[in-house]
């Protein structure tokens, strides 16, 4: 009996011997095989440095003055990185419930995730924690179908995610985990996700929408909400997220199952270089942002990559004055059109676009823009012969054009690319800028109606006639010289400027643009607000060209400028930044101020690398700018801007069918100026308050594209119902702080600008009852 205990107590013992040689052979082994991985032995592992700072493509980030992302810079990752603080307790709740129960318990391995995945060979889940996943994606990679390969990158896994675990909080590896996601569609990581499918910063999402972005960690390919993927499986697999959320108690059951009836409820808003706000101002920006990072290297000596370096370009933009812009350039510009496919028929016009032109000069105009088209460039870099390019430009080809009258503008189609070339030619273009006069903060930028399809930015790469909106520069030298009063008067006849007299070589008698004089004094105030060519051409007369030069030169303007005295009717051509820059210096009491963009720029750390220094210029007296504001203001009381004000009967009809919201019955103080350039080619509108000066032009892509009719062409009509959209807008959002009051005056103002008295005196003299808007004064 004795002998059978001593023999089963030993035979006791050299189990638990074996059973202990054993495990702590899987321990030493275990141990063995992750030292192994960590020296390298499995493959390549990242340096303790690199954990620390691991390297992620970052975009760069345009951000409007009022705190939203205008749109980002970027290649192949459109990732803006978010703090785990800007991240709702509901899209944290949704990831750990779906992807790891256990995450706030374990450090970086679920050793009971682990067992049951071995146990149940994967059937019942796998073991992965957020650790985990989070270091495959960023040190390890796509899953080896390779067993072998596939076992050791699961090895190099479980390393990474122990040294992940010691080196960050868990509040810090989730929100890696969600920044470093791509889900698909340009929206690499949480942020662009939220912005991309539901229009939102992730601070604002809701339940079932965090929900639905946490069920494409499982397969963002799979399971893609947009219609022409997967929005059924998208929404089985947010329900099945929402379902895990009240197994782990962080919905109620109730709760649970009126989230799940929802629809998916998409706000998709793709992020791209060439669609969503500003992008004429963002590809503007693009373009200087090349040059600033040659000129300013890293401390290293190493050039900033403005796609991956995730800088931060914090701009003078006002998102909701931007959108405002848009919408009313949209409003306008698409009726605008409609009227002139109607004028321009093939029937009525054989030469449509064109007008005006021989077929010589047409075909010239073709020429030229075929071969600065992108089509004759690439296929010139591939070594085509000439005969071969131009051949390609008669072969029909599937396409997608701009169309105004398409839900998207956008219309599929078969046509040869000189014939869409053509077509392109019949659409009317614009540009349009705002600006704080202030501090030269720009507000808004649209150069064109469409980026994606019309890509020259007529803001500042365009450059047209001024029109009577260069007339200013002139009153403006005549009083800031000669001391003349708005209320001072000239005739209204004919007035040539003699031959060789300023340089030109014959005599010089502009028209009036009706092709009349009325034979009458007109004050300068009623001479600039209906744009009356005699009168200017006698202020140029007086203070010579070279003067009025000098004015537009130290108000921004930077064009070589001839100095002959046509220029006084706007014979040169400006582009609408520079003459907002200009204008501005009338509204800022004589004081010009360069327009700015961008206020500083930051890098992904947050350290100041630009802080922009305002440049600026004292060109006129306060009297003088207070003045030529006076001056503008009777463009909009009764002269012709008048239509921001009233409404005219003879014109209610037609002028309807090309605008919306007219008459715009504007109350408050406005100065500006209308422009129209020979044959309605161009059609500008200055327009000022107080604190806030904007431009805009409208045009065809050649001067020959124009409406045949002064009363669609000239600028009242094509240009100023924009201002008047964009200004509407703005009023109606009081947060903006847009001035309803009047200029500034200044003290002591030593010019007179009150004509009421003269003008009742010279009625009482001529005995004369007319109403004051009637007169000619």
């Amino acid at each position: 009996m004795a002998q059978a205990k001593k023999k089963q107590k030993k035979s006791n013992f050299k189990f638990i011997k074996w059973f202990w040689i054993l495990f702590g052979s899987g321990i030493l082994a275990a141990a063995l095989i992750f030292l192994l991985a960590s020296w390298g032995a499995f493959g390549e592992m990242p340096e303790y440095e690199y954990l620390e700072n691991p390297e992620t493509n970052l975009a760069t980030e345009f951000i409007a003055s009022d705190g939203a992302t205008l749109g980002k810079l970027y290649l192949d990752d459109n990732r803006t990185p978010v703090d785990y603080k800007d991240l709702p307790k509901n899209l944290v709740d949704a990831l750990v419930a779906t992807e790891d129960a256990r995450f706030f318990n374990h450090a970086g391995i679920d050793a009971r995730g682990t067992l049951r995945a071995f146990v149940y060979l994967g059937s019942k889940g796998g073991a992965s924690t957020i650790s985990q996943q989070l270091a495959r994606q960023l040190f390890v990679g796509v899953r080896s179908r390779n067993k072998f390969q596939a076992v050791t990158q699961k090895i190099k896994e479980w390393v990474l995610a122990t040294r992940l675990e010691r080196q960050y909080t868990k509040e810090e590896i989730i929100g890696m985990y969600f920044n470093i996601y791509d889900f698909g569609n340009n929206a690499d990581g949480i942020r662009s996700a939220s912005r991309i499918y539901f229009g939102k910063e992730p601070k604002e999402l809701r339940i079932e929408e965090s929900a639905m972005l946490v069920g494409m960690f499982k397969n963002s390919s799979l399971y893609n909400p947009r219609p022409s993927r997967n929005p059924e499986g998208t929404k089985n697999r947010r329900n099945v997220v929402l379902a895990q959320m009240a197994k782990y108690g962080y919905l109620d059951q109730k709760t649970k199952d009126s989230l799940q009836k929802l629809p998916l409820n998409l706000n998709y808003n793709p992020e791209s270089h060439r669609e969503g706000l500003a992008t004429y101002f963002r590809m503007y920006m693009q373009r200087w942002l090349n040059r600033w990072v040659k000129a300013n290297p890293k401390p290293d000596g190493e050039t900033y990559n403005i796609y991956k370096d995730g800088l931060k370009i914090f701009t003078t933009l006002d998102s909701r004055m931007q959108k405002n812009a848009e919408d009313a350039v949209e409003a306008h510009m698409s009726r605008l059109q409609t009227e002139f496919f109607v004028q321009n028929t093939p029937e009525r016009n054989p030469t449509t676009p064109f007008l005006d032109l021989e077929t010589f000069e047409i075909d010239n105009i073709m020429e030229r823009a075929m071969k600065t088209s992108d089509r004759w460039r690439v296929l010139k870099s591939q070594g085509k012969s000439e005969n071969e390019i131009r051949s390609s430009f008669n072969k029909e080809t599937e396409m997608i054009v701009f169309d105004w009258n398409s839900d998207s503008y956008e219309k599929d189609t078969i046509m040869t690319p000189l014939d869409s070339i053509r077509y392109y030619k019949t659409f009317l273009r614009t540009a349009m800028m705002s600006m704080e006069p202030q501090t030269g903060h720009v507000k808004a930028w649209v150069g064109g109606v469409d980026y994606k399809h019309f890509q020259y930015d007529n803001v500042i790469q365009g450059a047209r006639q001024a029109g009577s909106t260069f007339k200013p520069f002139v009153y403006a030298a005549a009083i800031d010289q000669l001391r003349y009063s708005p209320c001072d008067s000239l005739p209204d006849s004919q007035y040539c400027i003699e031959p060789l007299k300023h340089g030109n070589m014959e005599a010089w008698c502009p028209k009036n643009s009706d092709g009349k004089y009325s034979g009458k004094n007109k004050t300068l105030k009623n001479a600039l607000a209906n744009s009356v060519n005699t009168v200017t051409a006698r202020l140029i007369d007086e203070v010579g060209p070279g003067s009025v030069v000098s004015i537009a030169k130290n108000m921004g303007l930077s064009r070589e400028i001839l100095e002959v005295p046509s220029i006084a009717l706007g014979a040169l051509d400006v582009n609408v930044y520079e003459m907002v820059g200009a204008y501005g210096t009338f509204a800022n009491q004589g004081v010009y101020v360069k327009p700015v963009m961008i206020t500083r720029i930051e890098d992904k750390n947050g350290t100041v690398l630009y802080e922009y220094v305002p440049e600026t210029k004292d060109v006129l007296s306060k009297d003088v700018a207070y003045t030529m504001v006076n001056l503008m203001e009777g463009v909009t009381e009764y002269g012709s801007g008048g239509r921001l004000r009233h409404s005219f009967a003879k014109e209610q009809t037609v002028y309807k069918e090309i605008v919306t919201g007219y008459p715009y019955e504007l109350t408050n103080p406005i100065a500006g100026k209308t422009g129209t350039t020979q044959n309605q080619s161009d059609g500008w509108f200055m327009g000022m308050v107080p604190n806030l000066v904007t431009g805009v032009w409208v045009g065809g892509d050649d001067r020959s594209i124009h409406f045949n009719r002064l009363l669609y062409g000239q600028g009242a009509s094509m240009a100023l119902p924009i201002w008047a959209l964009y200004m509407k807008a703005n009023y109606a959002n009081e947060e903006l702080g847009i001035s309803m009051d009047a200029f500034e005056e200044p003290e002591d103002l030593s010019i007179n600008v009150d004509c009421t008295k003269i003008i009742e005196d010279m009625k009482k003299e001529l005995d004369i009852e007319d109403d004051l808007d009637e007169l000619d004064f």
